[in-house]
């Protein structure tokens, strides 16, 4: 009995050292996960705040683009009233000046050394030209070349095509 004693001793030593080894083992293991915890928390709380920051930034940018989008209406607003006053202007100019015959152009004498429109003077390179409409002497600068129909000056070209308004 005494060996059954000792031998169920040391089986039970054996198995209360085990049972410290695993309580050793369990508690090792649940310090790690209280710390993979602790971290997944400090993690929650960073991207909580990131996420809350975020937000409120979102709302400022809206807040601003809002902001912006009604200067922008109000500018666009602003700009078709002075379209609308600019027409109303250009129409009463028009009609005041429906009237005003534009004058012919003055022939040019046929014998200087002069261009007729900038009075520069004809040289070996400067050609001078013959405007087909008033038959002035004009320079490369103040003639327009109209084609096969040849070049005239500007004056005569501007009252056959005037600009589109």
């Amino acid at each position: 009995l005494p060996q059954r004693l000792a031998a169920l001793a040391t089986t039970a030593q054996e198995e209360a050292r085990q049972s410290q080894q695993q309580l050793l083992a369990q508690r090792q293991e649940v310090a790690r996960l209280q710390e993979q915890l602790s971290r997944a928390r400090q993690d929650g709380e960073r991207w909580a705040s990131a996420l809350q920051r975020a937000q409120r930034e979102a709302l400022e940018r809206e807040a601003t683009r809002g902001a912006e989008q009604a200067r922008q209406q109000e500018l666009i607003r602003d700009m078709k009233g002075r379209l609308l006053e600019l027409l109303r202007e250009k129409d009463a100019l028009w009609q005041k000046t429906e009237g005003i015959d534009t004058p012919m152009p003055s022939p040019a004498p046929h014998d200087t050394g002069f261009c007729a429109r900038c009075h520069k003077d004809f040289r070996l390179l400067s050609r001078r030209y013959n405007c087909r409409l008033c038959q002035g002497k004009v320079c490369h600068a103040c003639s327009v070349d109209m084609g096969k129909q040849g070049r005239c000056c500007l004056l005569c070209y501007q009252q056959r095509h005037p600009p589109a308004t």
